[in-house]
C-alpha cells in the first residue's frame, strides 16, 4: 500500500505491507537509522519520534495509521548546516549519555517534554522521562542536560 508521510521536512511516498511499523518504514525504508528498535513492546522508549508534535513509540505504531503525519526523528532536529538542536548540545555538553543506544528516543522524549512543560522542575523531569529507559546512565546526567537543554530552548 501507498503511505504519504512527511518526515523531517520532506514529502515522502512509500509503499509498504499494511502491517510495517512506523519503527520499520523509518530505518528500512528511509534508511533514518537513528530511531532505535529496542524492546518492539514500547517499553525502553529508544525509538521515539516527535508525531504531529507529540512523541510516540514509533515501535509500537503502524505507519498507515499515520498517513499523511508529520515525523521528526533524531535525524531532523539538527539545523541544514548541522548545528545541534540545544537538547542535543545539552546532552553532549553533561554526557548525558554512555553507550548511546537510549540516547536518540531521550532527546526525542527530551524535546517534546521541554515543548509542553518548558518550566519542568528536575522532579518533574525524572517523571516526565518515566517511558525510556537507559541502563547506563544512572540518570542523573540525562536529567542535567535536559535541565540545561530546557533553558536553552527557552532562550532561543
Amino acid at each position: 500500500m501507498q503511505v504519504a508521510l512527511k518526515v523531517n521536512g520532506k514529502q515522502r511516498n512509500l509503499e509498504l505491507a499494511p502491517n510495517t511499523l512506523l519503527v520499520q518504514a523509518l530505518r528500512e525504508h528511509l534508511k533514518l537509522t537513528g530511531t532505535h528498535v529496542g524492546c518492539d513492546t514500547a517499553q525502553c522508549g529508544a525509538c521515539t519520534v516527535i508525531l504531529n508534535g507529540n512523541a510516540v513509540k514509533s515501535c509500537n505504531v503502524l505507519a498507515a495509521q499515520v498517513a499523511g503525519a508529520d515525523i521528526m526523528t533524531i535525524e531532523g532536529l539538527a539545523q541544514a548546516d548541522g548545528t545541534m538542536h540545544p537538547m542535543q548540545a545539552a546532552f553532549k555538553d553533561c554526557h548525558g549519555l554512555q553507550c548511546g543506544y537510549c540516547t536518540t528516543g531521550m532527546v526525542m522524549s527530551a524535546v517534546d517534554l521541554c515543548n509542553k512543560h518548558p518550566k519542568a522542575s528536575e522532579g518533574e523531569i525524572r517523571d516526565l522521562l518515566e517511558g525510556n529507559i537507559c541502563r547506563c546512565t544512572g540518570y542523573q546526567n540525562i536529567v542535567r542536560a535536559v535541565v540545561q537543554g530546557q533553558a536553552a530552548m527557552a532562550a532561543a
